[in-house]
């Protein structure tokens, strides 16, 4: 018998999306009916963990398969070297056309103009918007060739404070629109103010779907990520995805007692928390709507059943919890844990509750497209699991980071969590207890052999994390 044709290779990839904001990861608040849909056809990974807390060095180690600490990039606004070997270069050089709808991230945003070049990246089709609305990019563009009437409600919403700095500094100007007063709108939940199709969300969604087509037409193997931005702040979406949610049914997140003046102190009271969630959950469900019509548009083209997508994110979000917004320190569960989901030809549907790491995903996909995983690679493919064997996963998950003068080290196994941080300073956080995640163990005597044996599992991941690297060995 020949052998299958090589599938195509759709990854939907999101932005601060939490391993809980799926219906069917048991949230009975979101509706994610089409994700839910797709966790359906194939197997969604329950534990799966970023190897960092924000965007940019968590998007290079996941595409590449490699720690930040082996590829140098370990926080933000570090430039990716265009030599960084990753899954789409592997995939162009195997036959696969490769493009990348939306947000890559592989450059800082606000200090350079976005009308110019941008490194392809091995990508053959780069429509790049890492920011919805404040430069003059990719969704900008498309806003104004289909809604030009609309184009200031692109960028009404925000305007990143290190742009307004850059552009302050420099006197650089591209003519983009922005409130006058710069509110800081970040957190609060506010309703789109053009056409439902003129989001950022409907770019990547529509330019997908345009993509398709093309490739139905073709029939060239494809690589495509299509990247949302949401549900990544400032909170805004359509008004008909803000009226599927009434904010008081929400299940608020529980705080221990210890906590509770502070936080609301803070300005995180059940009110607040409750909008974001509103403005949270609406914008999961926009996309969740725009993936399912991708689904629908691979179903009507055939396209269906010579496809394997993948569903993920770059690293997850507060949402209230701690006190806090966004992600970063100490990389709590609601940050470093994110949904993945993989469906396809020869993917047996289920669960996985294994420990794996967001380092596995490329080589995943590449052996489901044959394609040998290169020995510098740190994950591990999750083959197994996709063809329902016997899978035990991982022991633990790392995750790293580093800013100037404040280094840290995070172990995630099955019952606790683990940080070191460049002073020595060490903290532990038990799971199985109440408020884990808000209560540090590490100095308790009734700890201290957990403390022993997650500091050992530390160490002995980090020793393998410099072991990927190919001899030269003359003979």
């Amino acid at each position: 018998m020949p052998p299958s044709p090589r599938p195509n290779v759709l990854l939907i990839y999101t932005d601060q999306w939490r391993f809980d904001a799926l219906g069917c990861a048991g949230n009975p608040d979101v509706q994610t009916p089409h994700l839910d849909a797709l966790a359906r056809r194939g197997v969604r990974f329950d534990r799966h963990f970023v190897q960092n807390p924000v965007c940019m060095p968590s998007r290079v180690s996941m595409l590449s398969g490699r720690y930040p600490s082996n590829l140098g990039i370990l926080r933000m606004g570090v430039p990716v070297p265009e030599d960084v070997v990753c899954v789409q270069h592997l995939m162009r050089r195997a036959g696969y056309r490769t493009a990348n709808l939306g947000k890559l991230h592989f450059l800082p945003h606000a200090n350079r103009d976005h009308r110019d070049p941008h490194p392809t990246y091995g990508f053959d089709h780069l429509e790049l918007s890492d920011e919805p609305g404040p430069y003059e990019d990719a969704y900008r563009a498309f806003v104004r060739r289909h809604f030009p009437e609309h184009l200031d409600a692109s960028s009404a919403h925000a305007f990143p404070p290190m742009a307004k700095t850059y552009r302050d500094a420099t006197g650089f100007d591209d003519g983009v629109k922005h409130p006058d007063d710069h509110p800081d709108r970040t957190w609060v939940t506010t309703a789109f103010g053009g056409p439902d199709d003129a989001t950022y969300s409907a770019f990547v969604g529509r330019r997908t779907i345009e993509l398709l087509d093309r490739h139905a037409a073709s029939r060239d193997n494809f690589f495509c990520v299509a990247s949302f931005y949401s549900p990544h702040s400032p909170l805004v979406a359509p008004q008909k995805f803000l009226d599927l949610y009434d904010p008081a049914s929400f299940t608020l997140p529980e705080f221990p007692e210890e906590f509770q003046e502070k936080r609301v102190a803070d300005g995180f009271d059940d009110d607040t928390i409750r909008q974001a969630m509103h403005g949270y959950y609406a914008m999961t469900s926009e996309v969740d709507h725009w993936v399912g019509q991708i689904i629908a548009k691979l179903d009507a083209t055939g396209l269906a059943d010579d496809t394997v997508v993948a569903f993920t994110s770059d690293h997850g979000e507060f949402l209230g919890e701690h006190a806090r917004w966004g992600k970063f320190y100490p990389g709590p569960e609601c940050v470093a844990r994110v949904p993945l989901i993989v469906a396809g030809p020869g993917v047996r549907p289920g669960t996985c509750d294994a420990i794996v790491e967001a380092v596995d995903l490329t080589p995943t996909l590449l052996e489901l497209a044959g394609i040998p995983q290169p020995v510098f690679m740190d994950g591990d493919s999750l083959g197994p699991a996709l063809r329902g064997e016997a899978f035990a996963g991982k022991p633990g998950a790392l995750m790293e980071d580093a800013m100037p003068g404040f280094g840290w080290r995070a172990w995630r196994t099955d019952t606790h969590r683990y940080l070191l941080h460049d002073d020595g300073r060490e903290m532990l956080f038990d799971l199985s207890a109440a408020f884990s995640e808000y209560r540090d163990v590490s100095g308790r005597p009734e700890h201290a052999d957990a403390l022993l044996a997650h500091r050992h599992g530390l160490a002995t991941r980090l020793v393998r994390v410099a072991e990927n690297r190919a001899p030269i060995w003359p003979y």
